[in-house]
C-alpha cells in the first residue's frame, strides 16, 4: 500500500517542500530511501525502525520503499525521521488518519520520543506560505514554530502520542504562546559599560557614530589601549533588533541550529568575535552542504576581528562582496545559496608586528620593511570599504586612577536609538535600515551639503587622494553625524569630523 506524509527540506535559509512516499510490497524484508539523501537521511532507517517498534507498533518485515520527492534536490538533517515513521505506519494500515494537510518535522530517539531539530523556523514558515494548515513539530521546537503566525502548531513529544492524536484516540493540544511573556519581552545587555571604561573619548564617540549608522570601523594602537575592551562594549550601545530584524537573525541561528532553547527569539544584535585562526568556509560560510558563517551570523550585528593582519588573505579578501552588497553568495557544484550578511565590521589591529610603532613611551623594535609588510596584509581595496579609522593611544595612569565613571552606554544609546528613528522615517518603505546601507542613488538624494560643506569637500578629495567610494562613504558618515545632532542639513562641522575618520597613511 502507497502512503504519503509531507515534510520540508532546507537549502541555505530557504526551504522546499517534500513529499515523502511510502511503498510496501512483498520482498526480503528491507528499506530503502531514495530521493538524494545523505548520511544522516540513511541513518533514519534504524531510528525509525527503533522508533516504532518501541512506540508498541509492528515494523512490517516486508521490502519498503521511501521516496523523498523531488528526487533531484539534495536532503540532509534528521527532519524527516517523523514524516517517514507517519508514512510507513499508514502504509501499514497500522493508522489511518488524513494528512494531506499537515507537515511534519522533527528527529525520532529509538525509544520513540522527538528531539530538536534545527531549521524549524524557516520551515515552519515555508509551510505558512504554501497553504498548510497544521505542521507536527517537536514540542522543544513549538515555542520557535509559534513565531509563525497563521498556521497550527501541533507540539509532539512523542511518536505514539502523535499516533493517537492522528487517529482521534487523544488529541493534542494546539501550542498557544504566552502572550503576556511575548510583551515582556526585555534585551540583556551583555558587555562592558562604557561608564567604567577610563580615557579614550574620542573612540567612545567614533563607536558612537558608527553604531548610529551601521558604519565599519578600524582602531589600531599598542598593545593594552583597551582596543578590544572597546569594541567588546559596543553592544551596550546598539539598539535592540525590530521584529522584522529579529526574525531574520533567529532564521539564521535556527538553521545553524545555535539557536538557544530558552530563547526562541533573538532580540539583540549579535556580536561575534572569531579567532585569526578560523577558516575561509568558516568566516563567510560553505561546506558540502552550506551553511552560514561568522558574516552571517553577524547579521544586523558586529562582527569583530581582534589582530586583523593576522587573518588569512583569502578570507579578508572575501569580505569585500559582502561588504558592498549586504549578501554573501556560496556557489557549488549543484547550484549556489545566497545568505544575508548585513554586518558592522568592527576591527582592531597593532601598527606593527611588535605593536608600538608610533607609540610616544615604548621605542618600536621593528624595522620599516617589518612594518611595511605587517601592515599590508590589509589590502586597499578592503581598506577603502572602511568608513572610520581610529587611533587609540596609550592611557595615561592620571585617567586609569581617578574613580570618576564617564558616560554610561544607556545615555549613549537613547542618542543612537534617536539616530536610528530618523534614519527609520528617511528610509521608509525601502529596504534600507541605517545610512551605512544607502547606495549612490540614496546618498544623492538625502546626503545634500551646503556650499562651505562642498568646498571643504572638495579640498579633502585632492590633499587624500580619495576614491569615488570614500566619497560617498564620507557623505554617509556625515549624514549620521548630523543624525545624532538632531540637524536636517548637513554642515561643514559634519563633514569636517566625517574627514577626520578616514584614513590617510598607516606609514
Amino acid at each position: 500500500m502507497l502512503a504519503k506524509a509531507t515534510s520540508c527540506a532546507v537549502f541555505g535559509l530557504e526551504g522546499a517542500i517534500v513529499e515523502v512516499e511510502v511503498d510496501i510490497s512483498a520482498g526480503l524484508p528491507s528499506l530503502t530511501i531514495v530521493g538524494l539523501p545523505d548520511a544522516a537521511v540513511q541513518e533514519a532507517k534504524e531510528r525509525v525502525r527503533a522508533a516504532i517498534r518501541n512506540s508498541g507498533y509492528v515494523f512490517p518485515a516486508k521490502r519498503i520503499t521511501v521516496n523523498l520527492a523531488p528526487a533531484d534536490l539534495k536532503k540532509e538533517g534528521p527532519a524527516y525521521d517523523l514524516a517517514i515513521a507517519v508514512g510507513v505506519l499508514l502504509s501499514s494500515e497500522q493508522l489511518s488518519a488524513d494528512t494531506s494537510q499537515g507537515l511534519f518535522l522533527g528527529e525520532l530517539s529509538l525509544d520513540g520520543g522527538l528531539r530538536s531539530t534545527p531549521g524549524i523556523l524557516p520551515m515552519v514558515a515555508l509551510a505558512q506560505e504554501n497553504g498548510f494548515s497544521t505542521v507536527y513539530v517537536p514540542a522543544a521546537n513549538a515555542q520557535e514554530a509559534s513565531l509563525v503566525e497563521g498556521i497550527r502548531i501541533i507540539p509532539v513529544t512523542t511518536l505514539s502520542a502523535l499516533s493517537a492524536h492522528l487517529s482521534g484516540e487523544k488529541i493534542i493540544s494546539d501550542y498557544v504562546p504566552d502572550a503576556d511573556a511575548g510583551d515582556d519581552i526585555t534585551v540583556k545587555w551583555t558587555g562592558i559599560d562604557m561608564a567604567y571604561i577610563k580615557g579614550q573619548e574620542h573612540v567612545k564617540r567614533a563607536l558612537e557614530v558608527a553604531a548610529a549608522g551601521g558604519h565599519n570601523l578600524i582602531m589600531s594602537g599598542p598593545p593594552g589601549s583597551g582596543k578590544t575592551l572597546l569594541a567588546r562594549s559596543l553592544p551596550t550601545i546598539l539598539p535592540p533588533l525590530n521584529t522584522a530584524e529579529a526574525l531574520e537573525v533567529t532564521k539564521i541561528y535556527s538553521v545553524s541550529g545555535l539557536l538557544p532553547s530558552d530563547t526562541p527569539l533573538i532580540s539583540q544584535r549579535p556580536f561575534r568575535s572569531p579567532h585569526y585562526t578560523i577558516s575561509h568556509a568558516g568566516l563567510v560560510g560553505g561546506g558540502r552542504w552550506p551553511r552560514p558563517g561568522e558574516i552571517s551570523l553577524s547579521h544586523r550585528g558586529v562582527l569583530f576581528l581582534d589582530e586583523l593582519p593576522e587573518f588569512g588573505h583569502a578570507g579578508l579578501e572575501a569580505l569585500r562582496q559582502p561588504l558592498e552588497d549586504r549578501v554573501v553568495t556560496i556557489s557549488r557544484a549543484q547550484g549556489s545559496v545566497t545568505f544575508p550578511a548585513n554586518f558592522m565590521l568592527v576591527a582592531a589591529m597593532n601598527p606593527c608586528p611588535c605593536g608600538f610603532y608610533g607609540d610616544p613611551v615604548k621605542e618600536c623594535t621593528c624595522s620599516p620593511s617589518m612594518v611595511s609588510r605587517y601592515q599590508k596584509r590589509i589590502s586597499g581595496p578592503l581598506l577603502d570599504r572602511i568608513d572610520m579609522f581610529v587611533e587609540v593611544p596609550r592611557i595615561e595612569y592620571e585617567k586609569l586612577a581617578t574613580d570618576d565613571l564617564a558616560e554610561g552606554s544607556d545615555k549613549i544609546r537613547a542618542r543612537i536609538e534617536a539616530a536610528r528613528s530618523l534614519q527609520k522615517e528617511r528610509f521608509q518603505g525601502t529596504r534600507f535600515a541605517c545610512n551605512a546601507d544607502m547606495t549612490a542613488v540614496e546618498v544623492r538624494e538625502f546626503c545634500r551639503i551646503e556650499g562651505a560643506a562642498q568646498s571643504l569637500l572638495a579640498v579633502a578629495m585632492k590633499q587624500f587622494h580619495l576614491s569615488a567610494r570614500a566619497f560617498h562613504r564620507i557623505l554617509k558618515l556625515a549624514r549620521t553625524i548630523a543624525d545624532l545632532a538632531g540637524d536636517p542639513t548637513m554642515g561643514t562641522s559634519h563633514l569636517a569630523e566625517a574627514i577626520q575618520y578616514r584614513l590617510r597613511t598607516l606609514l
